[in-house]
């Protein structure tokens, strides 16, 4: 896995330089010129620990929990002082964890938000399904979300057993959908686990449908080094017929769009999507932050986040300094998830033609049929989909299975090298 990252690394950024993180922390962040700007805040607390879940999250205490969101609200004010005025954000997203364990505070981190961002595209939040009542959701909407991502992962028994989930009550969560809507209720499930058929997934996606759910997640199961599931991976073959199978099943037979690889829409309007932002700030332990030129994430430690907060001081763990061609092929890696690149957004960006850096990788993409090309806007086909996935399960456990795992260990590390 580490040399075919490596290797491709090298061969789309022309050089041998790899991704230095170190513990540079000089307490601002330049994100002033960045245009169509995300944010993100992170509640890592949950009642229990799901074995296949790989990110930062620690059990649930009222008293932990209220400290840090007090840490939360400062270091949103910390980041939020560093330029004058409001700065327009495109979206908020809250994940975890459970941030839903939070809901009576929601209205008041997003009060402290409203001092600093004006949000235009809504504020979506991810859920348990134990947190689907009318009460929860209530107080969300009340507060300003406007989308909602439930965390499913299955409806069928036999799977909830593989991944240590308790079964979901389908009546409750429709009748609590029913009677306090959303713009958008996401609900995510995982596809690639043991035995899983298309018949599988089908009935789950129909099931999210008839419960209310206007758009479908379907992520891989992803084997992380350092999480205890025991599922083993779906071999490359049967992962590929599942994937593609799911995707026509879901865009022809029930004219869902595609939004990205691994997310469909009932509802032209529904959409949710921490991930492909151009620039986004995030916010609380684990959180990241990508500008222009650098990428930066938070500690992992709650108790240590708080620390460095109350002292008045940002909790950035780790910082990279990109090149121009490592800030390039990181703007296509993440904007290809929506299954489209185009040329005009790119060189808007970095203001050079897509084709003059890349133009030998898209002809011979163009070749193999993983893309086509209409107007400068470049499409994955059902097997450029495919490949897409199939590489970031690679660049997954070459770069962020071991971010994490050396974050999970030292809240402050010297040094990463990847």
């Amino acid at each position: 896995m580490g040399a075919i990252t490596t290797l491709t690394r090298m061969w789309l950024t022309r050089g041998v330089r790899p991704f230095t993180f170190t513990d540079e922390n000089d307490g601002r962040l330049p994100y002033a010129d960045c245009e169509r700007l995300g944010l993100y805040i992170h509640i890592p607390f949950c009642r229990s620990i799901c074995n296949f879940c790989p990110y930062c999250k620690t059990i649930y205490r009222k008293d932990a929990c209220d400290r840090y969101i007090d840490a939360l609200k400062r270091e949103i004010r910390l980041v939020g002082a560093q330029r004058g005025g409001k700065t327009r954000a495109t979206s908020l997203y809250f994940g975890g964890g459970t941030p839903a364990l939070a809901a009576d505070r929601i209205g008041e981190i997003l009060g402290v938000v409203g001092e600093y961002f004006t949000v235009t595209e809504g504020v979506g939040v991810e859920l348990h399904p134990d947190d689907v009542t009318p009460d929860v959701l209530r107080t969300l909407k009340a507060a300003g979300v406007t989308k909602l991502s439930i965390g499913v992962q299955s409806f069928q028994p036999k799977y909830q057993k593989v991944l240590g989930r308790k079964p979901v009550d389908a009546k409750a969560l429709a009748a609590a959908l029913a009677a306090v809507p959303f713009e958008t209720v996401s609900m995510d499930f995982i596809f690639a686990l043991p035995g899983q058929t298309f018949e599988d997934l089908r009935a789950d996606a129909d099931a999210a449908l008839a419960c209310g759910a206007n758009h479908v997640a379907i992520y891989p199961f992803i084997d992380f080094s350092f999480t205890p599931s025991g599922v083993r991976p779906m071999e490359k073959r049967e992962k590929r017929a599942l994937l593609d199978a799911i995707t026509r099943y879901l865009t022809e037979e029930k004219g869902c769009a595609r939004g990205s690889i691994w997310t469909f829409a009932s509802d032209a309007e529904a959409k949710y999507s921490s991930m492909t932002r151009e620039n986004f700030l995030g916010f609380g332990c684990s959180a990241t932050t990508l500008l222009r030129d650098q990428f930066k994430v938070n500690t992992f430690s709650v108790d240590e986040y708080c620390k460095r907060v109350d002292a008045g001081r940002l909790p950035t763990a780790l910082t990279t300094r990109f090149s121009r061609r490592q800030r390039m092929v990181y703007y296509l890696f993440w904007t290809a998830y929506s299954t489209r690149v185009d040329a005009a957004e790119f060189e808007e960006f970095f203001g050079v033609p897509l084709k003059k850096m890349y133009g030998a990788e898209l002809a011979i993409a163009k070749l193999l049929g993983l893309v086509t090309e209409s107007g400068g806007v470049y499409e994955m086909t059902l097997k450029g989909a495919f490949y897409y996935h199939y590489y970031e399960n690679f660049y997954t456990l070459a770069y962020i299975d071991k971010m994490w795992n050396v974050l999970r260990n030292d809240p402050f590390p010297k040094r990463l090298t990847l």
